[in-house]
């Protein structure tokens, strides 16, 4: 349980009345650029162009990264880990100064002057100190700074997560919604679906939505019941975010290729059938193997992958808001 300034969010709020029963239109077609990979990044990275001060960043194993250059620096939606950092950095010093090199140190326009974690895992908090150190904004929801600010262990694996020193926190939080100067608008989607402190930004002039890993176009996500993620929370996430679209939308997922409103309600459709799949199992006294084998993801798995890991956590999950002080 989480308390901060009166509220209070925990599993069995979340789980209450729950268990039971693309086209691009501001440059006419989005542009990609193929890019060869930073330097100390192996593999190909590639640029998409959504608008003239709108990008996409995709780096070899890293979560997409959104990208807004203007004459006040850049906003930057995820930093990608940390071994890409500095390679990561001079990316962003190229495209936003427009591949020209400034004699004098960086140029004002070339700098992220705000930065926003989606979630608290290391694929998005990566540049997270830089950013702090520059003295710049980091914004989050006010439950990811909490778990940046404490140790973390996966009970799946026993993978160890260190906290991030204070100055790379996030020094702006929130718990509801949000919006900058500029008009960028950010919000909290309280379903808990990847993590419960799951934020999207959306960029009105462009008509773009990023959500971090709470949408996966490329495999299955990652239900970090830890953390409090669930398979409900999935669910509940891909209905959420369509009252945040329409049909014109371009929605910047975690991982994959942009996607639209129309792949999102195929995505609904199909969380939204596991998720019943999985719940009838649930109780009718199964377990995370007997999820497994009963194959409750068959006819999506020629497009998303392997289910078995995803299934076995998305079980769990369950188990999670269940008795989530078991």
């Amino acid at each position: 349980m989480r308390e901060q300034q009166g509220l209070t969010l925990t599993r069995r709020h979340l789980l209450k009345g729950v268990v039971g029963g693309a086209a691009g239109l501001v440059l006419g077609a989005s542009q990609r650029v193929s890019a060869a990979a930073p330097q100390g990044v192996s593999g190909s990275s590639s640029v998409q162009r959504l608008a003239d001060d709108l990008f996409v960043l995709q780096l070899p194993g890293e979560a997409n990264l959104v990208l807004q250059t203007s004459a006040n620096g850049v906003v930057l939606v995820d930093g990608g880990s940390a071994k890409v950092a500095d390679a990561l950095m001079k990316m962003i010093g190229d495209l936003s100064s427009g591949g020209r090199r400034a004699d004098a140190g960086r140029r004002a326009d070339a700098e992220v002057q705000t930065l926003f974690n989606t979630h608290w895992h290391p694929e998005q908090t990566g540049l997270n100190e830089a950013i702090g150190k520059a003295g710049k904004t980091i914004i989050a929801h006010e439950n990811t700074r909490l778990w940046l600010s404490t140790d973390i262990t996966w009970s799946w694996n026993g993978q160890r997560f260190t906290r991030l020193p204070k100055v790379a926190q996030p020094n702006k939080t929130f718990y509801t919604t949000g919006q900058l100067d500029s008009g960028i608008r950010y919000g909290y989607i309280p379903d808990a679906a990847h993590t419960d402190g799951d934020m999207y930004v959306y960029f009105p002039t462009q008509n773009v939505l990023a959500v971090g890993d709470v949408l996966s176009n490329q495999g299955w996500p990652i239900v970090d019941w830890q953390t409090g993620g669930w398979i409900g929370g999935i669910a509940g996430a891909t209905q959420r975010l369509q009252t945040l679209a329409n049909d014109q939308t371009r929605i910047v997922p975690g991982r994959g290729p942009v996607m639209s409103l129309a792949d999102l309600k195929v995505q609904a459709t199909m969380y939204a059938t596991i998720y019943d799949r999985l719940t009838t199992l649930l109780n009718k006294g199964r377990g995370p193997s007997e999820a497994v084998a009963a194959k409750p993801t068959k006819e999506f798995d020629a497009q998303m992958g392997n289910p078995d890991e995803f299934v076995r956590r998305a079980f769990e999950s369950l188990w999670a808001y269940l008795s989530p002080d078991a």
